[in-house]
């Protein structure tokens, strides 16, 4: 059966409208942001009148699971789950080392350059600057160098 024009533009909006919603989801699910003071309360809910969960420190990576007003239902690096006030964040612009123990840093993007950093797991760092899955990162301390993606959360 051959669709008149006006019902096969409907489809193919139909369509197109559900693979940028799946899309959409998508990205919002990838969100992350970074905790921008110390001593940050995660709660169980979203308000001051949830209990304080934990407390997370300035520079900590946070994916974004939901949204609820002014509040962001968040995971961290071992999916604890919490809500922190949205005011309190930031574009994610932290990872944090994901590995068994630890990483290999290396002086450029890729396994040929010299390691120049063992990293420990938990390590927070700042993204610098990406090239294909290899991520440039700076320590607070200073040390710039190169991780895989692999490597690191989120």
């Amino acid at each position: 059966m051959k669709l008149s024009s006006p019902i096969r533009l409907l489809a193919q909006g139909l369509v197109l409208g559900g693979v940028l919603a799946v899309f959409s989801a998508t990205l919002v699910q990838a969100e992350s942001v970074t905790v921008i003071n110390d001593g940050v309360n995660i709660r169980t809910g979203p308000g001051i009148k949830y209990p304080i969960y934990m407390e997370v420190f300035k520079g900590y990576p946070l994916k974004v699971l939901k949204r609820d007003g002014e509040w962001l239902e968040v995971a961290d690096v071992d999916n604890d789950k919490g809500w922190i006030f949205t005011a309190l964040t930031r574009k994610g612009d932290t990872v944090i080392v994901d590995a068994k123990q630890s990483a290999n840093m290396r002086s450029g993007p890729g396994t040929d350059n010299p390691i120049i950093a063992n990293v420990q797991r938990g390590v927070v760092m700042e993204h610098l600057d990406t090239k294909g899955d290899w991520y440039k990162l700076k320590h607070t301390q200073g040390t710039t160098g190169w991780m895989h993606k692999s490597l690191l959360w989120p």
